[in-house]
């Protein structure tokens, strides 16, 4: 059996580091104890985000209403042939994330199938549960059943997966309105996208930084590392994409590149020599 555990955890492994450097790049700086079980958190995720965004030629609805049983299915039988839900279950029983984190998660990618706007409080919901509930079964790793600890932080990695998200939103927000058909904030008209609009979202966005550097700070040891440097990476693209003008954002991908990654990598170790975190 460890064996096969170990597999299905390698499998979450690769499939974080085809798809996102920067969250791999994150998760090699954490204590080894936490690699496999984020991982796992991120594998099931991208997972599910990729049933609703890229697999057009299939029932998608099908698709997501089998993967939704069938992981609850693995929770509760602790144990699945499906290599990332079988490692996914055995963080959340390990952990005790909670069925209703798990559930917003899902709702909100079901919230992709036929959502095309959002008004305020679809807006906060599909935020919720898209990347904070994320954030949030990652803090229950991280303070390993320290439930004072984890209620401390609970705002503050509430606020990072909601800046991060929302970073996502106006990076990609080219390909959601043109390919997607769809728009994430409220109120905004990106037919006729102004400065003005961008300079509020990004407000909001920095309030979101603000509090969850206060978090980071707090986290574990064995933690703090990567989760600092994804902030970083974050940061860097946000500024990025401040510099931007708004119509040049309607037109192409902002990014960061590995050059730069790696650049903003050092600097993160080093503000952890220099006790910045």
């Amino acid at each position: 059996m460890n064996l096969f555990d170990e597999t299905c955890f390698e499998c979450s492994k690769v499939i974080t580091n085809k798809y996102s450097t920067s969250f791999s790049t994150g998760i090699k700086a954490f204590g080894k104890r936490f690699r496999y079980p984020i991982y796992a958190i991120y594998g099931f995720v991208r997972y599910a985000d990729e049933i609703v965004d890229t697999f057009h030629d299939y029932d998608k609805q099908q698709l997501i209403t089998a993967f939704r049983a069938e992981t609850f299915v693995a929770i509760r039988q602790k144990i699945s042939l499906n290599p990332v839900l079988h490692s996914f279950q055995q963080v959340v029983n390990r952990y005790g994330i909670e069925d209703e984190l798990i559930d917003a998660f899902l709702r909100s990618m079901e919230m992709d199938l036929d959502i095309t706007a959002y008004d305020e409080g679809g807006y906060k919901e599909y935020i919720y549960g898209s990347a904070e509930v994320v954030g949030l079964m990652c803090l229950r790793v991280f303070c390993e059943k320290d439930e004072e600890l984890y209620q401390r932080l609970l705002p503050m990695a509430r606020s990072l997966g909601s800046a991060f998200q929302k970073i996502n939103f106006l990076r990609d927000v080219k390909a959601d309105f043109e390919e997607r058909g769809r728009t994430y904030f409220p109120s905004i008209d990106f037919n006729r996208f102004t400065e003005e609009d961008k300079l509020q979202i990004e407000a909001d966005i920095k309030k979101d930084f603000d509090d969850a550097f206060e978090g980071i700070k707090q986290l574990p040891k064995g933690t703090r590392l990567g989760v600092y440097i994804a902030y970083v990476y974050y940061r860097q693209l946000f500024k990025k994409i401040s510099r931007t003008p708004a119509n040049v954002i309607l037109q192409k991908r902002i990014r960061v590149s590995d050059p730069h990654k790696m650049a903003l990598y050092c600097k993160a170790i080093l503000h952890q020599k220099l006790r910045v975190i």
